[in-house]
């Protein structure tokens, strides 16, 4: 097994296991040898309590400018990257107002350059795979994360395979298509896919293959540490009192969480417990399953409805999510459908954000959780916006129509505006 080379500069010094916390070397490895459990990045805390506030500031204006408490891409010229990240904090005081709230925020992610989230992850795993002498990019996607790897191995000149679930939104598979990958439709849906991949990572055949969510899934998840990171510097180095985050995996969530501890932890931020809470559909929502019947056991559903991205019926993270959102007194709820779209709706109207189905998930959600009293209206709070309504168009096509057609004259005109 190859090893990683990060240069001196890097504070990750090994990969351990979150169940058993056995440790391994760096390398392109994501199960634990002892109990499978995963793997996540294992950091050198005195290299960590060394990086400075000015030295986050003095940085670049994306990720990177947090690469003191990243895995990878210390060196620029080391990094396979659309240099996403500073995506705006905007501040909502017309949902908020809607929503009986006091202060509200959005984290818009849609401002990424393929327009989600994905863009952080897969420039961490990207890097990550030159590192290790890995010269081809993979993945299992619902969408935004083929779009993220193909337009990464574009820009580097990388060969990519991407394997997508048959019945994706069609604009996820025209921007996935146009970078000029390999594209596998599989008649399935994400877990399908996912199984599938995993078989293929472990053949020879893709021994040079980087699977971004599979053999460099360690390096992969950490790039969600960095939305937690920016909200926290957008907000003037400090911590907000309670999120709303969508959950496909979980591990997004997980990571957010992490990156607030971090914080913390080297004395970047003050010391306060972020009350976590998760957003999922009723089509997919196993994590919310287990977080309202009280379990720790995340029993894996077959996905349906609008809010594809975050259609992943065995989430690998939700055991972990669980025990953030208990640990933070926080919760995890889903909303169907209609909820959605009117969650869409809402933020749109009131923001001038247009959010893809996870976002109409995280207001609806954010409403149900204020109306069940789980989070406080008076407190300041971080909704995230993890990609954009462009990519999902289907899902509101019927209701956002237009008011009137009319004929070209001043009588049409004055007739549809006066009704």
């Amino acid at each position: 097994m190859s090893t990683i080379t990060l240069g001196a500069t890097t504070p990750a010094d090994c990969l351990r296991c979150r169940n058993c916390g056995a440790t391994v070397e760096l390398g392109p490895v994501h199960a634990c040898v002892e109990c499978f459990g995963p793997l996540e990045v294992g950091y050198d805390d005195a290299a960590l309590a060394r990086v400075t506030r000015a030295q986050i500031e003095a940085g670049p204006d994306n990720i990177w400018r947090y690469a003191p408490l990243l895995p990878v891409g210390h060196d620029p010229a080391s990094r396979v990257t659309l240099d996403p990240g500073l995506t705006p904090l905007i501040r909502a005081d017309r949902l908020a107002a809607v929503l009986g709230m006091r202060a509200l925020w959005v984290k818009d992610d849609s401002a990424n350059p393929t327009h989600s989230f994905k863009d952080r992850v897969v420039s961490l795993a990207a890097t990550a795979a030159k590192a290790l002498g890995l010269d081809r990019l993979a993945c299992a996607s619902t969408g935004n994360l083929a779009n993220s790897v193909a337009a990464h191995a574009a820009r580097a000149g990388m060969e990519s395979i991407v394997f997508v679930p048959a019945d994706l939104e069609t604009a996820k598979i025209v921007q996935t298509a146009i970078y000029g990958c390999t594209l596998i439709a599989v008649e399935g849906c994400y877990d399908d896919v996912n199984r599938l991949t995993s078989e293929l990572c472990e053949l020879d055949e893709f021994a040079t293959t980087a699977f971004v969510n599979q053999n460099v899934r360690p390096y992969y998840a950490e790039g969600s540490k960095t939305l937690g990171f920016e909200v926290a510097e957008q907000l003037g180095w400090r911590l907000p009192a309670q999120v709303v985050v969508p959950m496909a995996s979980g591990s997004q969530f997980t990571k957010i969480d992490k990156a607030f501890t971090e914080l913390v932890a080297i004395g970047l931020v003050e010391d306060r417990t972020v009350r976590m809470c998760g957003a999922q559909s009723a089509g997919c929502s196993p994590i919310a399953d287990a977080f309202a019947d009280g379990s720790d056991v995340v029993t894996p559903v077959r996905p349906t409805g609008i809010a594809k991205s975050l259609n992943i019926g065995t989430p690998a993270d939700g055991p972990y999510a669980l025990d953030v959102a208990r640990r933070t007194g926080g919760a995890i709820a889903s909303v169907g459908d209609d909820e959605i779209r009117a969650g869409i709706a809402l933020l749109a109207r009131t923001t001038g954000i247009f959010a893809e189905t996870a976002g109409g998930v995280t207001v609806a959600v954010l409403q149900r959780l204020l109306a069940q009293g789980r989070v406080d209206p008076d407190a300041e709070t971080v909704i995230f916006c993890t990609g954009d309504g462009l990519k999902t168009l289907d899902a509101v096509a019927s209701t956002a129509v237009p008011s009137a057609t009319i004929r070209p004259s001043l009588a049409a005109a004055m007739d549809a505006l006066s009704t």
